[in-house]
Protein backbone atom coordinates (compact mmCIF):
# COMPACT_ATOMS: atom_id res chain seq x y z
CA UNK A 1 0.00 0.00 0.00
CA UNK A 2 2.85 2.37 0.76
CA UNK A 3 4.45 1.59 -2.60
CA UNK A 4 1.26 2.77 -4.31
CA UNK A 5 1.39 6.10 -2.51
CA UNK A 6 5.12 6.40 -3.28
CA UNK A 7 4.45 5.81 -6.98
CA UNK A 8 1.65 8.38 -6.97
CA UNK A 9 3.88 10.89 -5.23
CA UNK A 10 6.63 10.45 -7.84
CA UNK A 11 4.41 10.81 -10.92
CA UNK A 12 1.89 13.31 -9.54
CA UNK A 13 2.31 16.90 -10.69
CA UNK A 14 3.56 19.04 -7.85
CA UNK A 15 1.62 22.18 -8.59
CA UNK A 16 3.59 22.78 -11.79
CA UNK A 17 2.38 22.77 -15.34
CA UNK A 18 -0.48 20.24 -15.77
CA UNK A 19 0.63 19.52 -19.36
CA UNK A 20 4.06 18.27 -18.30
CA UNK A 21 2.83 14.80 -17.24
CA UNK A 22 0.99 13.92 -20.48
CA UNK A 23 3.81 15.43 -22.53
CA UNK A 24 6.31 13.17 -20.77
CA UNK A 25 4.00 10.17 -21.28
CA UNK A 26 3.57 10.82 -25.03
CA UNK A 27 7.31 11.34 -25.41
CA UNK A 28 8.00 8.03 -23.69
CA UNK A 29 5.47 6.27 -25.94
CA UNK A 30 7.10 7.76 -29.05
CA UNK A 31 10.55 6.63 -27.90
CA UNK A 32 9.26 3.10 -27.30
CA UNK A 33 7.61 3.01 -30.76
CA UNK A 34 10.80 4.31 -32.36
CA UNK A 35 13.02 1.63 -30.86
CA UNK A 36 10.51 -1.21 -31.28
CA UNK A 37 9.01 -0.47 -34.71
CA UNK A 38 10.69 2.30 -36.68
CA UNK A 39 14.41 1.68 -36.12
CA UNK A 40 14.37 -2.08 -36.88
CA UNK A 41 12.42 -1.38 -40.08
CA UNK A 42 15.00 1.18 -41.17
CA UNK A 43 17.85 -1.24 -40.48
CA UNK A 44 16.12 -3.99 -42.46
CA UNK A 45 15.46 -1.64 -45.40
CA UNK A 46 19.10 -0.47 -45.47
CA UNK A 47 20.35 -4.07 -45.38
CA UNK A 48 18.03 -5.00 -48.27
CA UNK A 49 19.18 -1.99 -50.32
CA UNK A 50 22.84 -2.93 -49.75
CA UNK A 51 22.10 -6.50 -50.81
CA UNK A 52 20.34 -5.36 -53.98
CA UNK A 53 23.02 -2.81 -54.89
CA UNK A 54 25.68 -5.53 -54.63
CA UNK A 55 23.86 -7.73 -57.14
CA UNK A 56 26.04 -9.01 -59.97
CA UNK A 57 25.88 -11.36 -62.94
CA UNK A 58 25.89 -15.03 -61.94
CA UNK A 59 24.17 -14.57 -58.56
CA UNK A 60 21.21 -16.78 -57.77
CA UNK A 61 18.21 -14.74 -56.64
CA UNK A 62 14.75 -15.28 -55.20
CA UNK A 63 12.03 -12.80 -56.18
CA UNK A 64 9.09 -11.58 -54.13
CA UNK A 65 6.85 -13.93 -56.14
CA UNK A 66 9.00 -16.94 -55.28
CA UNK A 67 10.77 -17.26 -58.63
CA UNK A 68 14.31 -18.61 -58.29
CA UNK A 69 16.85 -17.94 -60.99
CA UNK A 70 20.34 -16.88 -62.02
CA UNK A 71 21.12 -13.26 -62.97
CA UNK A 72 22.04 -13.00 -66.65
CA UNK A 73 21.98 -9.23 -67.25
CA UNK A 74 21.45 -6.04 -65.26
CA UNK A 75 20.16 -2.98 -67.12
CA UNK A 76 20.70 0.10 -64.99
CA UNK A 77 18.55 3.12 -65.67
CA UNK A 78 20.45 6.37 -65.51
CA UNK A 79 18.54 8.90 -63.45
CA UNK A 80 19.81 12.44 -63.09
CA UNK A 81 21.56 12.98 -59.78
CA UNK A 82 21.62 9.28 -58.81
CA UNK A 83 24.71 7.48 -60.14
CA UNK A 84 24.03 4.47 -57.90
CA UNK A 85 21.72 1.62 -58.96
CA UNK A 86 18.05 2.22 -58.25
CA UNK A 87 15.22 -0.15 -57.39
CA UNK A 88 13.69 0.42 -60.85
CA UNK A 89 16.62 -1.16 -62.70
CA UNK A 90 15.73 -4.17 -64.84
CA UNK A 91 17.32 -7.54 -64.13
CA UNK A 92 17.12 -10.49 -66.52
CA UNK A 93 17.15 -13.87 -64.77
CA UNK A 94 17.08 -17.41 -66.09
CA UNK A 95 14.82 -19.85 -64.32
CA UNK A 96 14.84 -23.29 -65.86
CA UNK A 97 14.58 -22.82 -69.62
CA UNK A 98 12.91 -19.40 -69.52
CA UNK A 99 14.23 -15.86 -69.14
CA UNK A 100 12.35 -13.31 -67.08
CA UNK A 101 12.88 -9.55 -66.74
CA UNK A 102 12.10 -8.19 -63.27
CA UNK A 103 12.68 -5.01 -61.29
CA UNK A 104 15.72 -4.99 -59.05
CA UNK A 105 13.58 -3.97 -56.05
CA UNK A 106 11.50 -7.17 -56.31
CA UNK A 107 14.47 -9.35 -55.43
CA UNK A 108 14.16 -10.52 -51.84
CA UNK A 109 17.13 -12.83 -51.43
CA UNK A 110 20.53 -13.18 -53.10
CA UNK A 111 22.45 -16.45 -52.93
CA UNK A 112 26.08 -15.98 -53.89
CA UNK A 113 27.50 -18.79 -56.05
CA UNK A 114 30.07 -20.93 -54.28
CA UNK A 115 33.38 -21.62 -55.97
CA UNK A 116 34.46 -25.26 -56.23
CA UNK A 117 38.12 -24.45 -55.52
CA UNK A 118 37.49 -22.75 -52.17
Amino acid sequence: MTTTFAALAIFAPAGGNPLLGPLFMYGAIFIIFYFVLIRPGQKQRKAHEALIKGLKKGDEVVTAGGLVGEVLHIKETLNEGTPAPTMDDRVTIRSGESKVVIERGRITKVIRPTTAGA
